[in-house]
């Protein structure tokens, strides 16, 4: 199996695995999907609310702000030392404390630890008129997306990896072609129509210059997939893909074991 990126920013990565399966393909999209852990609020205790949203819905909101996520120095509750009952090595304390008239934000979640904050600090929770309070303590946790979508680390899906067979022969318009095609796959070389390898992978089977020309043959290549993935914050696109991998690896080392 060949691995290839293809383009990558602080919060996307897309890349190109080749020699490969669906069965693979798939199980790399989902391990990375719903079994890398994250942080995220798990727990919130009210102390004063006398905002206009109730306590769950405040909650809720807080469950849902994205926190850096160290994984170096938390486990997941089930599997660290303490058996489930809280301890610094699988949870963290934040406190947040807000008067009116004031907008609530993501920012004013004060965390004990400062490797573990939110990700969008203007993320807003609530709003506060003049003499409303809001004060509260919540417990983070590491968690995976099998349990809950609030510790998936990000979007994840994938494609084959498009061929385009260009018929030169039977070609009677190839400007028509070059035209149709909105992600420009095409060019033209030495007065024929050639496909753009640096834009193949953009393809999407659109299907427009199929419509212009008979001469353009569409398929998919069963061996190579195209992924791509955009983290929410939590962890840098390449650790969701690091840490996929050794999971997928541990699981197929027990697998082995266990048979």
């Amino acid at each position: 199996m060949k691995f290839k990126i293809l383009e990558k920013s602080k919060d996307k990565i897309s890349f190109l695995l080749e020699d490969t399966s669906s069965a693979y393909s798939n199980t790399l999209r989902r391990v990375m999907l719903i079994n890398v852990p994250t942080m995220a609020i798990e727990d919130v205790e009210f102390r004063k609310n006398s905002s206009a949203l109730y306590d769950e819905i405040i909650a809720h909101r807080l469950g849902l702000v994205t926190l850096t996520t160290d994984l170096k120095s938390y486990n997941l509750i089930s599997e660290c030392k303490c058996k489930g009952e809280g301890c610094a090595r699988c949870s963290l304390k934040l406190t947040l404390k807000a008067n009116g008239p004031k907008t609530v934000y993501a920012s004013d979640i004060k965390s004990t630890d400062p490797k573990v904050k939110p990700v969008y600090p203007k993320t807003i929770i609530v709003k506060l008129l003049k003499d409303q309070e809001l004060e509260l303590e919540a417990t983070a946790i590491l968690g995976t997306g099998k349990e809950h979508s609030k510790w998936a680390p990000g979007h994840i899906f994938y494609k084959l990896k498009p061929e385009i067979n260009i018929d030169n022969k039977k070609l009677n318009n190839p400007e028509a072609v070059l035209v149709s095609c909105p992600v420009d796959v095409f060019e033209m070389k030495n007065k024929k129509l050639s496909v753009n390898e640096k834009n193949l992978t953009k393809c999407h089977l659109c299907e427009a210059c199929t419509d212009v020309s008979d001469a353009i043959t569409l398929a998919n290549n069963e061996q190579n997939y195209i992924f791509y993935l955009e983290s929410w914050g939590q962890l840098s696109p390449k650790k969701i893909i690091l840490t996929a991998i050794d999971i997928f690896n541990t699981r197929l080392s027990e697998f082995e074991k266990s048979i």
